[in-house]
């Protein structure tokens, strides 16, 4: 009987025994690929032998450095490595342990900078429904996931919530992406006016929704509106690219992709690719210089931020994407895996959008192309899904709620950087024989 108290409570896991490139291998000897990077984290895959012989060289070095005392040469390379290809104005950088801890630096310093500046009044943040950005309280506070914030709503920070940028759902058959992107960003316009801009302190959102949508992109011009708005009104900014960054789309940085600057990011996942737990925030300019000349302290601090073991791994993971070329397969290998979905999935009867960028795609499930009416929820189409893959081989990222927290299903793949052709094919296959064998079971 394992005394883990595991995320689920009613199944048996297998045990993972050992990692090889993109495969993982259980106790059994049997082997899966590892078709969502675990939660988009594995991007090098498993056990790459120069990220694992940086975290030895750092652990025969030192281990821990407390950053109240102490900062080490790993965690000042990789800034700078995170630095050079950083959106325009893009400055520093604080490293946390996770995602969720890099969300709640970023809410924490955009309440500081306000305070800093002789704005103390400013205190509500704007984000978008579906949205994930974390399971700490605040973050989950921003967060616009209804199922997740359900149980803990009264802990929760007040926060205000506008409509995403889903254009499979939201778009009007008559309107252009263009147009929509512009009517659902001057939500976030109408929304700063109703609480008063002179008390809002940022509007957060991910460039590429991940977990709780299905790798959604935006639409032509979307976050460029966004970005306007926020400089209108005197706002911050804030991209949570914890799923989506790190080259997961194609580009270092999501955005890049979307011409927009942000003024605070946060990034987890594939910044350590799992070798060890990291995140970052990256602050711009003007909020470091705000508080470097005023108070001169960020009141805020973990204590494993900028751990030494954590940031050689991230530093180690970086430099093999740049030499590898990675990112130019993640684009290659991103629109063999687009083809090959379309391929496979553009006429099923149950597939109503396949979408995303680079190695992060999703597929959503509906009930009916035509009028893309959902499954039942009660079917759990997502776990009969997973339990399906799982048994081929096969690891994906299936959920339900992709509409509103409860309707809606998806299938979200973010392979590792490495995998060549054989692998998507390999991936479509196991997929296409998972959903089809859910469906049949459902029916």
């Amino acid at each position: 009987m394992s005394r883990i108290l595991h995320r689920h409570t009613k199944f048996e896991l297998p045990f993972a025994a050992r990692g090889e490139g993109p495969y993982v291998v259980d106790t059994k000897g049997k082997r899966y690929l590892d078709a969502s990077g675990g939660a988009a984290v594995s991007c090098l895959g498993h056990n790459h032998p120069k990220v694992i012989e940086a975290i030895k060289n750092q652990l025969d070095a030192i281990p821990y450095a407390h950053t109240a005392f102490f900062t080490t040469e790993p965690a000042e390379r990789l800034a700078e490595v995170l630095i050079e290809g950083a959106p325009e104005g893009i400055g520093r950088v604080y490293f946390v342990s996770g995602g969720s801890e890099a969300v709640e630096a970023c809410l924490k310093i955009a309440r500081q900078y306000y305070d800093e500046i002789g704005q103390p009044q400013r205190r509500h943040f704007i984000a978008r429904w579906q949205s994930y950005h974390g399971n700490t309280l605040g973050a989950l506070a921003v967060g616009g996931n209804l199922w997740r914030r359900r149980q803990f709503e009264p802990l929760l920070i007040e926060s205000h919530h506008i409509s995403p940028c889903y254009a499979y759902r939201g778009r009007e058959p008559e309107e252009t992406e263009e147009a929509y992107g512009l009517r659902v960003a001057n939500e976030l316009e109408g929304k700063i006016l109703e609480l008063g801009a002179e008390t809002v302190i940022g509007f957060i959102c991910e460039p590429v929704v991940g977990a709780t949508a299905g790798a959604v992109p935006p639409v032509p011009g979307y976050l460029k509106r966004v970005r306007e708005i926020c400089d209108q009104y005197g706002i911050l900014l804030i991209l949570d690219e914890v799923m989506c960054g790190m080259g997961r789309t194609g580009s270092m940085y999501a955005c890049e992709q979307d011409g927009v600057s942000p003024d605070l990011m946060a990034i987890a996942k594939g910044l350590g690719a799992g070798y060890q737990p990291i995140g970052a925030m990256l602050v711009c300019d003007k909020i470091y210089a705000a508080i470097a000349s005023g108070s001169g302290f960020f009141q805020h601090g973990h204590t494993y931020m900028g751990h030494p073991t954590a940031c050689a791994a991230g530093l180690a993971v970086q430099e093999v994407i740049r030499e590898e070329n990675l990112l130019q397969n993640v684009r290659d290998q991103g629109e063999a895996l687009d083809a090959a979905l379309h391929e496979r999935f553009g006429n099923h009867a149950n597939v109503g959008d396949i979408r995303g960028r680079g190695l992060f795609r999703g597929i959503e499930l509906v009930a009916d192309r035509t009028s893309k009416a959902p499954l039942d929820p009660l079917l759990q189409i997502h776990a009969k899904i997973k339990r399906n893959a799982m048994a081929g081989g096969l690891m994906c990222y299936p959920m339900g709620g992709t509409i509103d927290g409860q309707l809606g299903n998806h299938i979200l793949l973010a392979p590792p950087f490495i995998i060549d052709e054989s692998h998507v094919r390999e991936i479509v296959d196991k997929l296409g024989d998972a959903v089809d064998a859910a469906l049949e079971a459902a029916a």
